[in-house]
């Protein structure tokens, strides 16, 4: 008996069609953006995240040597990726470009609440555009993804910052790794206060700058103006101007009721450039961020393109499931089928006749491929939840019928064979 791994998950068919329904519904909002869907491979070379995060980086990865010598790794994240596929075919690429893709990553971590080794995302992206209408575009796809699978604004919540607003008033105090001090605001929430402005110091403010700094994070959304005259910086005037002006088109996109400013939100991930965005629990019972997203400018000229700005978000299955079970909007974990043919002595061609004409209407079928018997046939139809059983029996064929039975209300009546199931695509037992 083998052990399946840890920090990797197998999912039966009853949490599958749940978490199918799901994808599709965040995919099928995504397209009615104009979102292309795009296809990835599992393995990138190593160096593509080594040299934007170090060395160390690969320790966190499933990181190796092939056969070739070829230093890879299974890939953690779509960002790199994606902005390879991008310097790769720039020239022939028509802008906006705006791609999405569902599929797993994996990270050599911990595995935690909502956190796991191999992991699922959905990713959406726009690159060539720097207008705020996209990162208010990005936000309302966010928002409808979330509000199509039953979730409403007192659900979740996106709190929203800017990248240079934190830079620019950490540039007023001095020599200080603005790099490490973000990081450090990303973490804020996750650990106590004393190690949080341990980080703080250590990235270069001393111990009033650092309470000073974090002071001016609690900064209303109504009074950004404050944080423009305290930096005297066209830095942080610009960042304000451009964080006020995505919450004014997600209020033409009709989501800014579900964004809250808050200068807290860093995001750790370095390539972030400009507004940045993390989706929580408005309840708190989901304690860590649900996913997260934001503008990354400078990723594409760093992988050797044109300078493209881009902006994107990708909400994490496993958080999002969490989300949606604490909300109640989960799926039922259940398989559906609309009709069982049951056959009863020697039927089968007729049998197999009905079922090809019903799965041609579009409609989920099974018949018996196992011999069994009727009692254990019905049986069978019950437990994949069947909705309609249609009898196919030697007796019936010979008066010119078969036999449908509701599953629910356990009706029956005899319809004539030639006429089932007819013209219609999913005919209904009341039709008949």
């Amino acid at each position: 008996m083998y052990d399946r791994i840890k920090g990797f998950r197998d999912f039966y068919p009853e949490e599958m069609q749940a978490r199918r329904q799901v994808t599709d519904t965040i995919e099928t909002v995504a397209r009615q953006y104009g979102f292309r869907e795009i296809g990835t491979p599992a393995l990138e070379r190593a160096e593509m995240y080594a040299d934007k995060s170090g060395d160390e980086i690969l320790e966190e990865l499933y990181a190796f040597e092939d056969k070739g010598g070829r230093k890879l790794a299974l890939t953690p994240e779509l960002t790199p990726t994606v902005a390879r596929m991008v310097v790769a075919k720039q020239q022939e690429l028509s802008k906006p470009i705006k791609w999405m893709s569902t599929r797993p990553f994996w990270r050599y971590e911990e595995p935690q609440q909502g956190r796991f080794r191999e992991f699922y995302q959905t990713n959406v992206d726009i690159f060539g555009s720097a207008d705020p209408a996209a990162d208010a575009e990005i936000l309302a796809v966010a928002a409808d993804g979330l509000t199509e699978l039953g979730l409403s604004s007192e659900d979740f919540d996106f709190k929203v910052s800017h990248r240079d607003i934190l830079g620019g008033l950490l540039e007023t105090f001095g020599d200080v790794n603005t790099t490490a001090a973000i990081r450090a605001v990303d973490k804020r929430a996750k650990i106590d206060e004393g190690q949080y402005f341990e980080l703080l110091t250590d990235a270069g403010l001393s111990d009033s700058q650092a309470r000073e700094f974090d002071e001016l994070l609690t900064t209303p959304a109504d009074s950004l103006d404050e944080l423009v005259d305290f930096a005297g910086t066209d830095r942080v005037e610009q960042a304000v101007e451009n964080l006020e002006n995505v919450l004014a088109a997600t209020e033409d996109f009709g989501v800014r009721k579900h964004c809250t400013v808050s200068l807290t939100t860093a995001r750790g991930l370095d390539y972030y450039t400009g507004v940045v965005f993390e989706c929580f629990d408005s309840t708190g019972e989901v304690s860590r961020a649900v996913f997260g997203g934001g503008r990354y400018d400078t990723l594409i000229e760093g992988f050797g393109g044109q300078p493209t700005p881009a902006v994107g978000f990708a909400p994490g299955h496993a958080t999002l499931s969490l989300l949606c079970q604490r909300a109640g909007v989960w799926p039922e974990e259940s398989v559906t089928t609309d009709y069982y043919v049951l056959q009863v002595g020697d039927t089968r061609p007729t049998a197999a006749r009905i079922a090809r004409d019903l799965r041609a209407g579009g409609n989920i079928v099974e018949a018996d491929i196992a011999g069994r018997s009727f009692g254990a046939q019905l049986d069978y139809a019950d437990s994949i939840n069947a909705d309609l059983v249609v009898i196919v029996g030697e007796r019936d064929l010979e008066n010119g019928e078969v036999t449908l039975k509701d599953m629910t209300s356990g009706d029956q009546k005899s319809v004539p064979v030639d006429a089932f199931p007819g013209e219609s695509k999913s005919p209904t037992f009341a039709e008949f």
